[in-house]
């Protein structure tokens, strides 16, 4: 349990579930620019793990870093923080 406290956390935004046992999150970070001082946000795409398939397309989710499971995949789905479900 002392290698979970240690593992990398973050927060996307799926934006593909059309895999099976797998998902893309979108993950955004503010950071500013060295010359103009001004924010700019940068997305990074990462394939995760979704053993139960739970999330699904536009649903905040928390993913944790763990050992490579493909050569994608390096992270998985710890919790599913908001759902957005069609109406």
């Amino acid at each position: 349990m002392d290698n979970q406290k240690n593992t990398r956390r973050t927060t996307g935004i799926v934006v593909s579930d059309s895999m099976d046992k797998s998902a893309t999150v979108a993950v955004q970070r503010r950071l500013k620019h060295p010359l103009y001082n001004k924010y700019i946000y940068k997305t990074t795409k990462i394939m995760i793990h979704d053993e139960e398939n739970a999330s699904k397309l536009g649903d905040k989710v928390t993913i944790r870093e763990s050992k490579p499971i493909s050569k994608n995949k390096a992270w998985i789905l710890d919790q599913i923080l908001e759902t957005k479900r069609a109406e």
